[in-house]
């Protein structure tokens, strides 16, 4: 592979162009021709960057890994005892991803099924990675005197996840129904934080 600069303006294009390409139609049925096009560029240029598409799938599946290491998991800041403001911080850190990389999370949420077996290792390699922060590390030592007194804290914790599950799963629908370049992240932002800090009302002692 040439190196290259991943920073540098078109390789993001190429980069977003292939995680959508991927996400949307996986391995086998993603077109090289339709990625170069997306990135603005001819596929000669794009193969004088990244020689196949093989070649390409791997660069994102490294990509991808270190960026959300180095920002998101890496900056989580799991120090902080309010459940809440953990979570903000946990969407927060993924709205910055998405509004450089708009597909990331769909591409690592992606099941690939390939014949190669040079991308079946790095698969099964990435399958032992975390990727991201679990319940379990979310809700860990968090600060549970903050909760009212007449609740139970074991559900209180469950029906927070399914709530968050249930409004993150809605947000992405949305967003699936949205072209990514009219996304409106503050206004996600803003959303997120009314909604925890209903969730911060119904839970919490005043």
């Amino acid at each position: 592979m040439t190196k290259i600069n991943l920073e540098e303006p078109k390789i993001q294009g190429i980069i977003n162009a292939a995680l959508k390409e991927f996400s949307q139609r996986g391995y086998d049925e993603a077109s090289t021709n339709r990625i170069a096009k997306a990135a603005g560029m001819s596929k000669a240029l794009m193969f004088h960057y990244v020689k196949s598409k093989e070649e390409l799938l791997l660069l994102l599946l490294d990509y991808c890994g270190r960026t959300i290491e180095d920002d998101y998991l890496n900056k989580m800041d799991l120090e902080e005892k309010d459940i809440f403001k953990r979570l903000l911080q946990s969407y927060s850190l993924q709205i910055e991803l998405m509004k450089k990389n708009p597909w990331i999370f769909d591409f690592t949420d992606l099941r690939i099924e390939t014949k190669s077996t040079t991308i079946n290792q790095k698969l099964a390699e990435i399958a032992t990675q975390k990727q991201s922060p679990c319940a379990e590390e979310l809700f860990k030592n968090i600060d549970e005197s903050k909760f009212r007194k007449d609740l139970n804290i074991d559900r209180c914790k469950q029906l927070i996840l399914w709530g968050n599950n249930g409004f993150t799963t809605e947000i992405l629908a949305e967003l699936k129904n949205t072209e990514y370049k009219n996304i409106d992240y503050q206004a996600i932002s803003v959303k997120l934080a009314e909604y925890l800090e209903d969730l911060r009302r119904v839970f919490y002692e005043e």
